[in-house]
């Protein structure tokens, strides 16, 4: 998939200014993603559940990048982190969603 380099420029300057947002650090990440950059997303994925653990968006797509690459312990932790998350912010539909991607590692 084709990217468009002056988001993904945009992004990172924007991550890299330290933002209080989790949202332009789960922009990049995704950027990465679709860039086939999976380790940069990761890494991404790993420093927002440090800064932003409360972003509950952040786990369901972690998770299905490591199941994408075969790293289903991994995956199974950021699900299940996710889960706790989700169930924290009182939203039953990104708990069901991760709950489901959790089952299907089995």
């Amino acid at each position: 998939m084709a990217i468009n380099s002056k988001r993904l420029e945009a992004l990172e300057k924007m991550v890299d200014a330290g933002p209080k947002d989790a949202f332009p650090y789960y922009g990049l990440a995704l950027e990465y993603r679709s860039a086939g950059r999976a380790e940069d997303a990761l890494g991404v994925f790993a420093r927002m559940r440090s800064e932003f653990a409360a972003y509950v968006p952040q786990y369901l797509m972690a998770g299905q990048m490591l199941v994408e690459l075969g790293r289903k312990d991994e995956a199974r932790a950021v699900f299940e982190a996710g889960i706790t998350a989700a169930r924290s912010a009182r939203d039953a539909h990104a708990a069901g969603e991760l709950e489901s991607a959790l089952a299907g590692l089995s």
